[in-house]
């Protein structure tokens, strides 16, 4: 186990230096510069500014300088914000995202769990068409565009909730609803799957014989091992969470690290873009990461084989 732990690290260090490294020449290459909206600024002002950031000097040296000082923990500081770290910028903003990212995980395979159980209990009726539709459309809409809808007919015309700010519980219900909406639909049709090939087991079978009510097989049985390889879609899930939270957080004006990145980019802010991109890149590896160790555990023939390799 040590040795299959030691080697999804490696993989890990490896895949977020990969991320930065490609990022950091990728971010090299957009058009323009941060100081593009400084028109005030003369080009003495510019040249200081330039080398107290260290952009007057070869690529490959920034670059090297910015690794350097990455594995130490500093991220730098911010073009747009004056005199701010880029730890703090994102540590400012990281709550909120976390929130609606997390209810929004909750509420798609809690909510897509059930379904799913549903429909494969219900095999090949009404119900069971239903969620099928349901699903698809999960899968389809993009969240962006669940979220103008909620924002639009909930918000605006029905003001159930807010249309968009950051204020209490009230305000993180729509964002959540938009996030959840993929993760319920990969959770449903999964679920559903796996339940439907688990209920025409043999020892279902038995325990029907056994006169195991349907209730008790549904639960101790047909759900419990349905569940186990849900493990691996975690971080298909998170995927969906952290791609989709960007735009949605704009959408809806939430102060939270989807909206920063956002603005990064549109500012050219360097520091920021990276620093963003590898707290997101670091997020779904560590959660691979943990997904691969919890399915090792679930089953050894994982570690069998790694130790084979």
């Amino acid at each position: 186990m040590a040795r299959y732990l030691a080697r999804r690290v490696f993989y890990l260090l490896l895949t977020l230096f990969l991320i930065a490294s490609i990022t950091f020449f990728l971010m090299k290459l957009m058009p323009g510069t941060p100081l593009n909206n400084q028109a005030k600024l003369t080009k003495a002002q510019i040249q200081i500014i330039y080398e107290q950031y260290g952009l007057n000097k070869p690529v490959w040296q920034q670059y090297l300088s910015y690794m350097i000082n990455a594995v130490h923990g500093d991220f730098g500081t911010s073009f747009q914000f004056s005199n701010q770290e880029v730890s703090y910028l994102i540590g400012s903003r990281i709550g909120p995202s976390a929130t609606i990212g997390i209810q929004g995980m909750i509420l798609g395979v809690v909510f897509g769990t059930i379904t799913g159980s549903i429909s494969a209990i219900r095999k090949n009726t009404w119900v069971d068409g239903t969620a099928n539709i349901i699903s698809i459309l999960g899968l389809s809409v993009p969240s962006f565009v669940l979220a103008i809808v909620l924002q639009y007919y909930i918000g605006l015309k029905l003001q159930w909730l807010p249309v968009a700010g950051w204020g209490g519980f009230a305000s993180t219900v729509l964002p959540s609803i938009a996030l959840a909406a993929n993760p319920f639909a990969t959770t449903s049709r999964f679920v559903r799957t796996e339940m439907v090939d688990v209920l025409g087991s043999d020892y279902i079978e038995l325990a029907r014989a056994k006169g195991m009510s349907k209730m008790g097989i549904v639960f101790h049985h047909a759900l419990r091992n349905s569940l186990i390889p849900l493990v691996t879609v975690v971080g298909p899930l998170a995927v969906a969470i952290m791609t989709g939270s960007m735009v949605v957080e704009n959408i809806f004006s939430i102060p939270g690290i989807g909206e920063q990145f956002v603005k990064s980019i549109l500012t050219n802010d360097y520091p920021t873009i990276m620093g963003v991109t590898m707290l997101y890149s670091g997020l779904l590896c560590l959660v691979l990461l943990l997904t691969d160790i919890i399915y090792g555990l679930i089953d050894p023939r994982i570690r069998i084989t790694g130790k084979g390799e």
